[in-house]
């Protein structure tokens, strides 16, 4: 007997093997599905809507794998954080089996996302519906996945050339700038990529770390000029959420590299959240802690292509947050650059004696130099850091509109569609 309409579904799964948690999709996902534990990332059939928000902005692609299931037996939230790759399609044979006939599976189509309800019962501000999943127009081509356990080869190794700690010594905020080179093996990267570090060794239950991703900190042509190399700022992790002792396994063991040491990479990833190439466009990046890393590869390779002359930039605007100065990666480095070159503005929320400030504070301080740029096509917004701040700087944007008499629908709809907002969070 054929089982009841509505009773098949076209199952929305994560595949594990490619996925490098970088937690985008449950961030972008606007109904919850999304889920994940310390190892997978994973999908609950009973909230999916198939929306599609969170298929573009995937690094990777690993979002996007469906399953033609009887809705009586889908794979429960609980059976995918087990799995180490996903199961295979069920044959007709077994759709038989099940009562389900050859041409039952839905097809899938997108919904306009829900926005999620706040506790008074209105919709809430999802700030992640602003953010594009196209880079901007002038943007160089991006290579992705050239290494992955489903590319032709499955890493590329690595040799680290430069360890060096870029906070003071003596805070409990200890981060490394870490410089890989691939020798004559193909790795070419742009600004706003990331890569996958495979830690060494396997986990509690005998199962090989999964990849750790981190952005890159240095322009297309290296972080030695010409050079096939590239740099990462990396935290190292001493401590959980919540406050208790741990030891981040990929962070620990990047900060801990020697010059020499071999590292097994993935990648790269991303092709959205890229920087502008055309003469006189404008940047503006909001970032807290080691969210700095893709800032830092934008303004490097602005700084070498004004050095050398060939280019006619725009306006740069940086927008820094960290708990203090000292915490606060290549604090010195900033601030010898040009100010012609660079607007720098620094955000502390834990300076002794000052008020607690933060990058959506500024915004708002500086809205008067802000809001042209809004409204300017030739301005790109790039933010990355902790997912916590994301909502109250596109909140803060949209105060900035408002509050020049723009309308925040038109021009938060324009950012996204045109490629220039960018989200990264975590």
């Amino acid at each position: 007997m054929d089982m009841a309409e509505g009773s098949v579904i076209r199952q929305h799964l994560i595949d594990p093997e490619i996925c490098i948690r970088c937690n985008t999709c449950e961030a972008t996902c606007p109904v919850g599905a999304i889920t994940h534990d310390s190892r997978n990332y994973v999908v609950d059939a009973e909230k999916c809507n198939f929306c599609m928000a969170c298929v573009p902005p995937c690094p990777t692609g690993s979002i996007d794998n469906w399953r033609n299931m009887p809705k009586v037996v889908a794979y429960s939230v609980a059976d995918q954080l087990t799995w180490d790759e996903l199961p295979a399609e069920l044959s007709p044979e077994q759709l038989a089996h099940a009562g389900v006939a050859a041409d039952a599976a839905p097809a899938v189509e997108p919904v306009q996302p829900a926005l999620p309800a706040a506790a008074d019962g209105q919709a809430s501000f999802n700030s992640a519906q602003y953010g594009a999943a196209i880079p901007p127009w002038s943007a160089a081509h991006a290579y992705t996945n050239l290494y992955g356990p489903k590319a032709a080869q499955k890493t590329i190794t690595a040799t680290c050339t430069g360890n060096v700690r870029v906070t003071e010594v003596g805070t409990d905020y200890d981060t490394h700038h870490i410089v890989l080179d691939f020798g004559a093996m193909p790795f070419p990267v742009l600004e706003g990529q990331s890569i996958g570090i495979v830690p060494p060794g396997v986990d509690a239950n005998g199962r090989a770390h999964h990849p750790r991703q981190y952005s890159i900190a240095s322009p297309r042509n290296g972080e030695r000029p010409g050079y096939n190399n590239l740099s990462l700022t990396i935290k190292r992790v001493l401590e959980d959420h919540q406050g208790n002792p741990v030891r981040g396994v990929g962070s620990n063991f990047m900060c801990d590299l020697q010059v020499g040491d071999k590292v097994e990479v993935i990648g790269p990833f991303g092709a959205s959240f890229l920087m502008p190439n055309h003469p006189r466009s404008n940047i503006v990046m909001i970032c807290t802690g080691t969210g700095s890393a893709p800032m830092r590869a934008m303004t490097e390779w602005r700084r070498r292509l004004r050095k050398s002359g060939t280019f006619e930039g725009g306006k740069l605007m940086l927008f820094f947050g960290a708990r203090t100065p000292q915490e606060l990666p290549y604090f010195g480095p900033l601030q010898s650059l040009p100010k012609d070159f660079i607007d720098t503005s620094f955000a502390f929320s834990r300076q002794e004696g000052q008020p607690k400030t933060y990058v959506q504070d500024l915004l708002r301080q500086r809205a008067a130099d802000l809001a042209p740029l809004l409204a300017d096509a030739n301005t790109f917004f790039y933010v990355c850091g902790l997912k916590a701040m994301e909502e109250g700087v596109v909140l803060a944007l949209r105060d900035v509109a408002t509050q020049a008499g723009l309308d925040w629908d038109t021009v938060g709809a324009a950012l996204k569609r045109e490629g220039r907002l960018h989200l990264e969070t975590y």
